[in-house]
């Protein structure tokens, strides 16, 4: 009989050449600037989304932010294949870096992209890699995150295709770094069910 508890449920397992390649529903990217960042404050800014994939982040993110350049390491026909972690984007180049990157890679994603953002960092990740002690000393000990902020209803992801119909036991956050914050203890903050009122039938045609 199949184990279909939560527990296994929410198990990803990927390889590591694997290109990890489970798009990111637009509404998801919606409800960062929506709940967290805010609308305002990326009006006029510039934005790079360095693990773009076929540009399911990057479009909505093009609906706040008035430039958005995109890339990723493998050729999905959206995007320049460029790998973020070798690629030699100069430092402070955009306001904001902005993506879901490969879970296995994504300490390493936070830390270049500290570099290449000037104003803020947000990843999308599983709620999990709050875990582990090389995460705690490699990132969150001396640099952690301005917010927190997990989804209060599921983000369900598939691997190699956006399904408006899929489902999903794992659950997903954004952590946020606002390297203008002065804030010293991360907030704590959930965003709301918003997935009816920030998804578009048009995110999933084409």
């Amino acid at each position: 009989m199949q184990n279909t508890s939560h527990a296994v449920m929410a198990q990803r397992h990927e390889a590591k050449d694997s290109a990890d390649d489970f798009p990111t529903p637009p509404w998801a990217t919606r409800a960062l600037i929506e709940h967290i960042v805010g609308v305002d404050q990326v009006r006029g800014l510039t934005c790079l989304e360095p693990a773009a994939g076929r540009g399911y982040m990057a479009r909505p993110l093009a609906e706040y932010f008035s430039q958005v350049d995109s890339a990723d390491a493998y050729s999905y026909g959206f995007a320049p294949v460029r790998d973020f972690l070798t690629f030699p984007y100069e430092a402070m180049s955009h306001d904001w870096v902005i993506t879901n990157p490969p879970f296995r890679l994504a300490e390493e994603f936070v830390d270049r992209a500290m570099t290449v953002a000037r104003k803020g960092v947000a990843i999308l990740a599983r709620t999990v890699f709050l875990e582990s002690v090389g995460r705690y000393e490699g990132i969150f000990r001396e640099n952690p995150p301005t917010a927190f902020a997990q989804f209060s209803e599921r983000v369900p992801m598939v691997k190699g295709r956006l399904d408006q119909k899929a489902s999903t036991a794992t659950g997903y956050a954004w952590f946020v770094w606002e390297k203008t914050s002065s804030v010293v203890v991360p907030r704590l903050m959930w965003v709301p069910p918003c997935r009816k009122k920030l998804e578009k039938q048009s995110d999933y045609q084409g």
